[in-house]
């Protein structure tokens, strides 16, 4: 019968007293992280998830949950045999589809996560923009050329959005109750109309009204490649902006770069680009010397 190894009580001190600093830099300062689809799609994943997010509020960290669900979202969508149309890849959401997204999104989705936090000892309330009127929306607009007359034309793609204001004093409220919001990005028109908003895009304009210490889009890639395929763990904007406009940046990568841009040049220190899919990602980044993921930020001598 063999015994359970003791456990290395010098190496598990040194640990701590490593990530004492890191732990003192983020002190009472707001960490938004954004919570994919994908990401949230392992249970054992979304338990460690939820118990990191625990452990940055005890640590003197405010995190915001922002989270999406277009999986989830799919997969409901085939369950009620409600098809979408897809206009240049992207989904045109019609009404009966915008009501099952707010349906998954601020509501199954939105209190799976909450549970999750609470069963690990956080306190956690899950809302949506609609909640104290904390984000407006305004309809996403999108343009393409037609090839064959030159001619830029609308491309409608229904009751998708975007944040045209966001309004944080809720936020502000819960955090200085200790209390973790986890947010779903459903927001209301001027006309009272419901937008389903890209999650990255409305985590990023949180991110920015927070003054955010931190913006985490957790998604499933290791961060940012450079042309090489290997990693960048540091860029500028600049830099950010160049991968995009060389072609290095890829598909989903681009609007993730153009959200980072965004939220870094208006207000949050910095932003990191990091997998979900590796246990305590964000602990790794936040607690630990080398981070992980890409780290992009507006100064690139500026000390983080």
């Amino acid at each position: 019968m063999t015994s359970e190894p003791k456990p290395n009580k010098s190496k598990e001190a040194a640990i701590l007293a490593q990530a004492l600093p890191y732990m003192l830099r983020y002190d009472d300062r707001v960490v938004v992280v954004k919570y994919g689809g994908h990401a949230m799609g392992d249970e054992q994943l979304a338990r460690a998830f939820a118990r990191d997010i625990v452990l940055l509020r005890q640590s003197g960290v405010h995190p915001i949950v922002v989270h999406g669900g277009g999986p989830q979202i799919g997969k409901m969508l085939e369950r009620l045999n409600i098809t979408s149309e897809f206009k240049d890849g992207l989904r045109v959401t019609d009404q009966a589809t915008v009501d099952v997204v707010e349906m998954v999104l601020a509501g199954a989705i939105n209190k799976q996560i909450v549970t999750a936090i609470t069963q690990e000892g956080g306190r956690a309330i899950g809302l949506c923009g609609k909640d104290a009127n904390m984000v407006s929306a305004k309809k996403l607009r999108r343009t393409k050329m037609d090839p064959d007359s030159n001619i830029e034309r609308i491309v409608d793609l229904g009751f998708v959005g975007e944040p045209s204001e966001v309004r944080p004093e809720i936020l502000h409220r819960l955090i200085s109750e200790e209390i973790i919001p986890v947010i779903a990005p459903i927001a209301a028109g001027e006309k009272g109309d419901t937008f389903n908003i890209n999650a990255d895009t409305f985590a990023g304009a949180i991110a920015s009204a927070m003054d955010a210490k931190r913006f985490l889009l957790l998604t499933d890639v290791e961060g940012v490649l450079g042309a090489d395929g290997e990693l960048i763990t540091d860029m500028d904007v600049d830099g950010a902006r160049k991968l995009i406009e060389d072609g290095v940046a890829k598909g989903g990568m681009i609007p993730k770069l153009e959200t980072a841009i965004s939220a870094a040049e208006n207000g949050v220190e910095a932003v990191v680009i990091v997998n979900g899919k590796t246990e305590h990602a964000v602990l790794l980044e936040l607690f630990t010397e080398h981070g992980a993921g890409t780290l992009i930020h507006v100064n690139q001598d500026e000390e983080l």
